[in-house]
């Protein structure tokens, strides 16, 4: 239940703070005015906050491991919104992250 918990809460973070960096980027970028600019600022605070009910207690290790999951997100996200067509390398290299968080968040420890 632990595990499941925490992958909700990454998925969740993955939303809060792809999702705000884009609502900035549609915002500045493509013109679409200040109220798109502050939505994603406001994604991103509530980013910040899910972090803290991630189960694990150190901060380090919770981001570090939020890293793989935002670099296999971000290549989600740019496909299901901007309908970006990510290439077999991107494919690999969004694997190899997700078998980074595995490694550090749910390996077995003492």
């Amino acid at each position: 239940m632990t595990v499941i918990r925490s992958l909700l809460l990454f998925a969740l973070a993955a939303v809060a703070e792809i999702g705000g960096a884009w609502l900035v980027w549609q915002g500045w970028r493509e013109h679409r005015g200040v109220l798109w600019i502050a939505a994603g600022v406001v994604a991103l605070g509530a980013y910040g906050f899910v972090a803290t009910f991630q189960p694990d207690p150190n901060f380090g290790r919770i981001l570090a491991a939020y890293g793989g999951v935002f670099v296999a997100g971000s290549l989600a996200w740019g496909m299901l919104v901007d309908k970006f067509r990510p290439d077999r390398w991107d494919y690999l290299g969004a694997a190899v992250c997700l078998v980074g968080v595995v490694i550090i968040m749910y390996a077995p420890r003492r």
